[in-house]
């Protein structure tokens, strides 16, 4: 990581997305949060672990989830980071097409899965990369119940929300952090 790279993350600091833009946000007036999300790879607010990181091995962690209606016909998992120095939310990652009884997800069952697109066009999980110097990021990991299923692959971040909207019967969230610190910060290390 180069001093440049630290001066832009420091010179944008106070430049995010917000979390009002989020998708739960645009969703969240048509139910109330009810589902639990939990992880084995950190705790709520928590530092995330290296390996779903640039600086490991940049896999998804494992997010599960519980109190899932009894309607449901398919579930959606999202991971956005509205820290992002950008108009919008950064997307790491959407999973949609999840049975109605599934309970986690992770980088071995997302395979199997439909891929949303990431903000790098991509449907792959994007790893966790905040500029260094920008602070700590929040990456929320959204869990949605629709009474829908989703059979249209590839959707990107505004097609998806277009398609669930109506269809949400309960969502929740888990929020983890991150931070990257520049050279003069003694290296890379997360908060």
């Amino acid at each position: 990581m180069g001093i440049a790279e630290e001066a832009v993350g420091r010179a944008t600091r106070n430049v995010h997305a917000g979390s009002d833009k989020l998708m739960s946000r645009k969703l969240s007036g048509q139910t109330e949060t009810s589902i639990a999300v939990t992880s084995p790879a950190f705790a709520p607010q928590g530092r995330l672990p290296i390996s779903c990181t640039v600086d490991g091995s940049g896999t998804p962690p494992t997010i599960e989830w519980g109190h899932v209606p009894a309607r449901t016909q398919s579930m959606v998992v999202a991971c956005e980071d509205p820290d992002a120095p950008l108009p919008e939310p950064f997307v790491h990652w959407i999973v949609y097409g999840i049975r109605a009884s599934a309970r986690l997800l992770d980088a071995r069952t997302s395979a199997a899965r439909q891929h949303g697109k990431n903000s790098k066009f991509g449907t792959d999980f994007l790893p966790i990369a905040p500029p260094p110097g920008h602070g700590v990021h929040h990456y929320h990991f959204q869990v949605f119940a629709l009474d829908t299923e989703t059979e249209i692959d590839g959707l990107g971040r505004g097609a998806l929300v277009d398609h669930m909207e109506g269809h949400v019967l309960a969502w929740g969230e888990l929020v983890g952090t991150y931070e990257r610190n520049g050279l003069r910060d003694g290296g890379d290390r997360g908060a």
